[in-house]
């Protein structure tokens, strides 16, 4: 279908000097039937050794401990990947259960569950039918607005100011599918032309998983990496850390993404 050719780059300078860190990155492409990973390099700065492994969602990470003195941490991930196809991933997910229970950032309170009614969806239509309609629904009703949601902004937070970016788009459809009883995870990602990473939602439909991006009103197509997925943002977050000292942080994320012929 097509080669993305993707790099990453996440900078965080402290305010102080951090002594220790202890870190976790998943930003490497899962491999499966949509996507295979052609191939990755991945750089540490200050220079550390790191394992690889997965999480209890499959979803592929590094992790280690700098323990010298440093004031900036840099990752990088460059690589390319090949796009198979884009209708769906294979259904077979040992944590398919969970996915159909609120949790974390997609728990529904009084807004979205009077939303959800006031819709009036026919109910026990086809599963796939119910995910286009809600993502027709909410890309009417949600508006994309920079800057007004926090990393921490959960579903029902969002919805009630009216506006957010990508992840807030996911909390919510992932909120609104589940409640109409089809299972759905957040994925973590990212997609041709971005300057950041994406986010958009594989709702089982069928007995395959289908990817649907909310934020763009479509389905996910050859334009999109997948990097993770599970029950909200938090599972598949691409970092995470635990630092002694330290002080004020500013992190900065550039992506670019874009495709290749296969013979370059």
């Amino acid at each position: 279908m097509a080669v993305l050719h993707f790099e990453y780059r996440m900078e965080i300078g402290y305010e102080q000097c951090v002594h220790r860190c202890c870190f976790t990155i998943k930003c490497i492409p899962r491999e499966n039937a949509r996507q295979h990973l052609l191939g990755a390099e991945l750089s540490v700065l200050p220079e550390v050794g790191y394992c690889m492994g997965e999480d209890s969602f499959g979803n592929r990470q590094i992790y280690g401990c700098e323990t010298e003195p440093h004031d900036r941490f840099v990752f990088q991930a460059t690589g390319d990947v090949e796009i198979l196809r884009t209708d769906y991933e294979e259904a077979e997910d040992p944590m398919t259960g969970v996915y159909r229970i609120p949790h974390g950032k997609c728990i529904p309170g009084p807004g979205l569950l009077a939303y959800y009614q006031s819709c009036g969806l026919p109910e026990n239509r086809d599963p796939h039918e119910t995910c286009v309609a809600w993502m027709h629904r909410l890309h009417q009703d949600f508006a994309y607005v920079p800057g007004v949601t926090q990393v921490q902004t959960g579903a029902e937070e969002a919805w009630g100011m009216g506006k957010g970016v990508c992840q807030d788009y996911a909390h919510i459809y992932v909120t609104l599918l589940r409640m109409a009883g089809i299972p759905a995870r957040y994925v973590c990602g990212m997609i041709v032309g971005e300057g950041a990473s994406h986010a958009w939602v594989e709702a089982l439909c069928g007995g395959r998983w289908v990817a649907f991006d909310p934020t763009n009103d479509c389905l996910v197509s050859d334009c999109h990496i997948k990097l993770g997925h599970g029950r909200d943002a938090a599972d598949c977050a691409i970092n995470r850390g635990l630092m002694w000292n330290g002080g004020a942080q500013r992190q900065k994320i550039a992506v670019q993404v874009e495709k290749r012929d296969k013979g370059e």
